[in-house]
């Protein structure tokens, strides 16, 4: 991750209480899940119940980052918010008589994006990135992108299976600068596009997401990006099929993830009427066996009887 403040130092220990200084709610940590450069996140028990915790020294970069939580919770997609649930917002004084400030969210239980294919098939990709470009719309029919758009921000819920994001770190009013990104999925690093702040910055994130999944070790930077990483593209079977749209959305050619989902959708429409029309060409060549060996067995039967 790349940004212009120095990374949070807080760490807890497993087991510390945090005691909210005017909720008074006490959050109990199990364990670390993830830190950026605005403070740590982590899974706490509270009353029975997990929680996502998020910490830090940064008090201005907090109060921004729950107001952008909050107008992504204003946001749903059938009936689930967008983003985990804010729960409390809070300030805490360490042992040490450090003061640091908090927020509490839903805790999202899934599987990691890359893993989830991995135990269920390549063919959920496409499916998942469809409701993932869902989201993304209406994003940035509020004036935002989401910004450091990445693997590590992706959960997938599993019952029913859908993509629930993390973090809302990295969101940037459409206009401005994006300030928060990942190398890998950012397209000023592949010097294929500016970081300015418009949905074609997270298309192009949302196809370096779909790569991520086939090549978990990454790849770096050329002199020739936009070749390297078609070539990456087509180098992957199941995403031949969608790779004119993703290529599309590398290139900047999207204007909205709408416009991107409605393409997918058309390609998996014409997919599914391929297999359908194989499936139906196979049955009946399996039936016209049937028939000509069945045929052949009446003759042979005939020919024996009658002799």
């Amino acid at each position: 991750m790349n940004t212009l403040p120095k990374k949070d130092k807080i760490r807890l220990k497993r087991g510390t209480v945090i005691e909210g200084k005017w909720h008074r709610n006490h959050y109990k940590v199990v364990r670390l899940l993830g830190s950026g450069t605005v403070g740590a996140v982590y899974l706490c028990s509270q009353n029975g119940r997990f929680v996502a915790l998020k910490i830090s020294e940064q008090s201005v970069n907090m109060t921004a980052e729950v107001q952008l939580l909050k107008t992504l919770n204003q946001m749903k997609v059938q009936d689930s918010r967008l983003g985990p649930s804010l729960l409390d917002v809070d300030d805490w004084e360490m042992p040490g008589g450090q003061k640091v400030s908090f927020y509490v969210m839903e805790y999202i239980s899934g599987e990691s994006l890359p893993t989830f294919i991995q135990k269920h098939g390549a063919s959920w990709v496409v499916v998942l990135l469809l409701g993932l470009l869902e989201q993304l719309d209406l994003i940035h029919r509020a004036g935002y992108v989401f910004g450091d758009l990445k693997s590590e921000n992706i959960i997938v819920e599993r019952h029913p299976p859908k993509i629930r994001l993390i973090d809302v770190g990295g969101m940037t009013k459409i206009g401005r600068s994006v300030k928060e990104y990942t190398n890998f999925y950012d397209r000023a690093y592949w010097r294929l596009g500016t970081r300015r702040a418009e949905p074609s910055y997270d298309l192009f994130s949302v196809v370096m997401v779909v790569l991520s999944i086939f090549y978990p070790n990454k790849f770096t930077r050329t002199t020739h990006n936009h070749t390297l990483i078609k070539r990456k593209l087509y180098q992957v079977k199941p995403l031949v099929p969608y790779a004119p749209v993703l290529m599309k959305a590398i290139e900047g050619k999207y204007k909205s993830a709408g416009q991107m989902q409605n393409d997918l959708r058309r390609l998996l429409t014409r997919r599914k009427m391929k297999d359908a029309d194989e499936k139906r060409g196979m049955l009946y060549t399996e039936l016209w066996i049937l028939f000509m060996m069945s045929s052949v067995y009446f003759g042979i039967y005939y020919y024996l009887s009658n002799i």
